[in-house]
Formats: C-alpha cells, structure tokens, sequence
C-alpha cells in the first residue's frame, strides 16, 4: 500500500530540507540480483534516472580471497546452519569505503533496532551510508562489533536475507529526497509523519456498490476537508497504534480528545 497523500495541517511545520548532492547508498550483499531489478522501477528509478539518488552494490563473494569465493563457515561449537565469514566482509566494507569506513554501516537484522520513519529521515537528511545485508545465520560477531556502525530491524520477523530488508530502508529514505516524488509534499502526509497513522482515501466513483464517500470530501470547502483528515489520522491512530501519540505533535484540543476516548472506552460497556 502506498500512502501519498497530504497530511493535514499539523501543529508544527513538516520537516523540509534541501539537498545539493546526490545521495549515496553502499550495499554490500551476495545476492546483488535480487535488488538490481528493483532499483530500475517507480520511484527508485526516477530518483536514480534523475541523479538523485547513487545505489551502489557489492558483491561479497567477489572479495573472498580463495579460488572457490567462500564467504560462509560452520560455527564454532556445533549447531545448525552456516556463518558469513568475517574477511569477506571487511575486505568489501574497507576496500569500498576505506578503514575505518567514511560513512555509517548498518547491519540489517531481526537483532537491530526498529527502523522508523524518524531514522528514514535521518538518513536522507545525511550524506550518505551503507547497508550489510547478512544471510545463513547471520554474521561473524566481529562484524557486528568492529564494522557495524549500527544494527536495524525491518519487524519482528525472519528472512532469509537482509537484500529485502535494504530495499525497505532504500524505498523510504528515497521518497524523501527533494524531487524524488511528482508531489513535492507527497511524503508530508505519510503514516507516521508526525507520529500519526494517514486518514482514509476515497476516489471515483462516489458511489460503490452502495457504499459511499463522506460528504465532507465532496464540499468543495478545503478549510473543513483538512479538519476531517486530521480528526481521522487522529482517531485511526488511536485505534490502531495507541502507542504512537506519545510522541505525537497534537494540540491541546486534540490531546483532550484523546483523553476523553480513553475515559470514554475505560467506562462497562465502553468500546
């Protein structure tokens, strides 16, 4: 699912910013195939067509020092699987990037830290970083702690590598870059922007199977369109991620809404 559209106006102004170089991402990886196809598509080939945006990929396996490339071992004391051995990796990182690296590296792992919308920010914002993208069970643990700049997870959950992971992190750090989407403030009133989830879109035709639109968005009056979309992503926020209005930029008014729902829900018969 996409979320494109404007958020309504919030108590403080969106974050803007400007860039004057391109943005550069490193990802090292032994499956470079199966990111290169979606670096050609959408919003990601316009950022990159546009010079934008710079993707660079490594092949691991290319800095193996043997003749047959090994870059995976069996772990020290038994068990299941196999490790990415480290001086593959050290030999791609510091021979691309230089030791230390000169930019951030991060390893992307069920192990890391949530990435949000806040970190995409941060990212696009920088002037530039790397993602290691593990596979098997994981990476040597001196990469973790003598090259990684910093651990990130996509969710709780495991796959089989981090290459899709990367294009997580590579999509939503793209579409904020200035120019990268046809709507200039497209990426304003995406979910989570300002800690709130995106209120409900409605297209032609107004009617669907009997099931129409609110009136609100057939007004014409722009002033009471806006009001509705935040009262929306407010409420849609409160019901489906609680856990974000803390750190949500609300008004007084809104915060006392709030605080009546959950009086309100807290009552026998509540929702």
């Amino acid at each position: 699912m996409t979320d494109g559209a404007r958020l309504p106006s919030s108590p403080r102004p969106a974050r803007m910013y400007a860039r004057t170089f391109m943005l550069t991402i490193d990802i090292f990886t032994l499956f470079p195939g199966i990111i290169e196809p979606v670096l050609r598509e959408s919003i990601l080939g316009r950022a990159i067509a546009r010079d934008l945006l710079a993707v660079r990929l490594h092949n691991i396996r290319d800095f193996a020092a043997d003749k047959h490339q090994v870059t995976d071992d069996a772990p020290y004391g038994g068990g299941g699987g196999m490790v990415m051995k480290p001086e593959p990796i050290f030999a791609a990182v510091e021979s691309t990037l230089g030791a230390p690296p000169a930019v951030p590296v991060f390893l992307l792992t069920p192990q890391g830290k949530p990435f949000t919308q806040e970190k995409a920010w941060s990212l696009a914002e920088g002037k530039g970083f790397a993602l290691l993208c593990g596979r098997y069970e994981g990476v040597d643990e001196r990469v973790r702690e003598h090259l990684a700049a910093e651990e990130i997870s996509i969710g709780d959950y495991v796959l089989s590598g981090g290459e899709l992971a990367a294009m997580v992190v590579v999509e939503a750090v793209a579409r904020l870059l200035p120019g990268a989407l046809g709507d200039e403030e497209g990426a304003r009133g995406d979910s989570h922007e300002g800690s709130l989830l995106e209120y409900p879109h409605y297209t032609r035709p107004p009617d669907f199977r009997g099931w129409g639109i609110p009136e609100v968005l057939l007004s014409g009056n722009h002033s009471e369109v806006r009001k509705w979309r935040r009262e929306q992503a407010l409420w849609r926020t409160y019901l489906r991620r609680p856990d974000l209005l803390s750190r949500a930029d609300l008004t007084d008014d809104e915060k006392n809404r709030v605080r009546q729902w959950r009086e309100e829900s807290e009552k026998p018969g509540g929702d």
